[in-house]
């Protein structure tokens, strides 16, 4: 196996492509489900309340452990952690496809997560390592961020196509020979790669993360629809604070922290991480809630609505290298806001749709919001990974995944609870806030004096690391 350092061009492209491929199956995995969720209600049983979770478990478990992951992979190598992920997640899959019940499908969905954990921000880990020239390092995220295109624009038709010919189970099969293939393709021509100076298992981080998320989103899903002054919400609220609370304290005190939180000095790191909780917030909340009108309301079938939401997707396909393209020649700071105006218009024009709503202006609102959804992707990954130490790219990649994975998960379970509680309207400027969140973050994290606290802080993390190792020799 050669040397990562010594990969030709050829074969630089074929890594990232090997890995883009697992990005492929995790996405394609999340949209291609939300057109079946109507499938699921009527075939399973299932309220509002079991489609959220079906949804949010997913990314509640991934979001738990992608940070434990890319640390892990730091440490005992990327290749061998990013195989063991395709593994864990087409086994995931399988048992999704045979799932007899709901409660067995949300149950199967987690252990499926555990695998999706280990391969999207270990692999751009891999790419990160793979990719030593700046700009051919924003090019390779262009092309990153164009799958996730990619995926928005095949997942819908593809799963509506899968659901109206064969029923929701088939999403789940098509993951294994793509699974399958991505396996041996990074067993033959991924090389090994790990950190100079890996960091030791963070027990203590990894629970703290799991109660936080975990004890968040069932507040938001289950305590929600007593109103958001409920008992269990307030509680469950309550225990996540306190978990945030530790976290903070207990993670700077640790020689080798799950949670970087030294990253965080960072102006452009922590707006990276701040516009993918709100960015990735609408994207869920926006499949969410129009899976749900297009089938419910408008009584499209489900290939149907997976083709109503094509100009949306298109739209991320297309502006998604294009991001790539304008963050590689000018910086983050345009992509990421016109991101914020288009996510945020295109919020605004889905409120007060109704059945009658005409076709044309329906998807002018898509067109806008996936503009908007294709040009955040790229500056946020670019603006988590450059920069940071390479031996803790890992670390970084994670913590920036979980930032949408996070995200994802908030926002299905804000909007549902919305949508039980209150209006769909609400849910659409939920979905304009989130745009407006993205560009007041961008304008605050993405200027000149925000990039001059990432060189300070890395800087200062480069002291303090080479310092603590003169520590250990001694």
């Amino acid at each position: 196996m050669p040397d990562i350092d010594a990969l030709s061009r050829p074969r630089r492209l074929l890594v990232l492509s090997i890995c883009c491929m697992s990005l492929l199956i995790v996405s394609l995995d999340v949209t291609a489900l939300n057109v079946a969720l109507p499938s699921l209600e009527r075939e399973l049983g299932a309220d509002v309340s079991g489609l959220q979770w079906t949804v949010d478990i997913y990314t509640v478990v991934l979001a738990s452990f992608l940070m434990l992951s890319g640390s892990t992979a730091d440490r005992v190598g990327r290749r061998r952690v990013f195989k063991t992920g395709l593994v864990l997640f087409v086994a995931g899959s399988l048992l999704c496809a045979l799932a007899p019940s709901l409660g067995w499908l949300i149950a199967f969905r987690a252990f499926q997560a555990i695998g999706g954990s280990m391969l999207n921000p270990v692999a751009m880990s891999i790419i990160t390592n793979t990719f030593r020239d700046p700009r051919e390092l924003a090019r390779a995220i262009g092309v990153w961020g164009g799958v996730v295109g990619i995926s928005m624009a095949l997942g819908p038709i593809l799963g509506g196509a899968l659901v109206a010919s064969f029923g929701w189970r088939a999403i789940f099969w098509l993951n294994i020979p793509i699974g399958l293939a991505a396996l041996v393709l990074t067993t033959r021509y991924v090389p090994e790669s790990r950190a100079a100076h890996p960091r030791r298992l963070d027990v203590v981080g990894q629970l703290l993360v799991i109660v936080l998320l975990g004890s968040l989103t069932f507040g938001i899903i289950e305590g929600g629809h007593d109103g958001w002054g409920s008992p269990l919400l307030l509680i469950c609220f309550g225990i996540a604070i306190a978990a945030l609370a530790c976290l903070l304290w207990y993670e700077p005190r640790r020689k080798e922290p799950l949670l970087e939180l030294r990253f965080f000095r960072s102006a452009p790191f922590s707006g990276a991480f701040a516009m993918a909780l709100a960015a990735f917030a609408g994207l869920g909340g926006f499949l969410f809630l129009n899976t749900l009108y297009l089938q419910n309301e408008r009584g499209l079938g489900a290939f149907d609505a997976g083709l109503h939401l094509l100009p949306m997707a298109a739209m991320t396909l297309v502006f998604a290298p294009l991001s790539g393209y304008l963050v590689s020649h000018v910086g983050p700071r345009l992509p990421v806001l016109l991101s914020g105006v288009a996510i945020t218009v295109g919020g605004v024009l889905l409120t007060g749709l109704t059945r009658d709503t005409s076709l044309a202006y329906l998807f002018s609102a898509y067109v806008t919001f996936g503009i908007g959804f294709g040009l955040v992707n790229a500056p946020i990954t670019n603006t988590a990974v450059t920069g940071m130490p390479r031996s803790q790219s890992g670390v970084a990649a994670g913590i920036a995944s979980t930032g949408r994975q996070v995200g994802s998960a908030l926002g299905v379970a804000v909007v549902g609870t919305v949508l039980g509680t209150s209006s769909r309207d609400t849910g659409w400027w939920v979905l304009a806030g989130c745009g407006a969140l993205v560009l007041l973050i961008g304008l605050l994290t993405t200027g000149r004096g925000a990039r001059r606290t990432a060189e300070s802080a890395m800087a200062r993390i480069a002291e303090e690391d080479a310092a603590e190792r003169a520590r250990s020799a001694e």
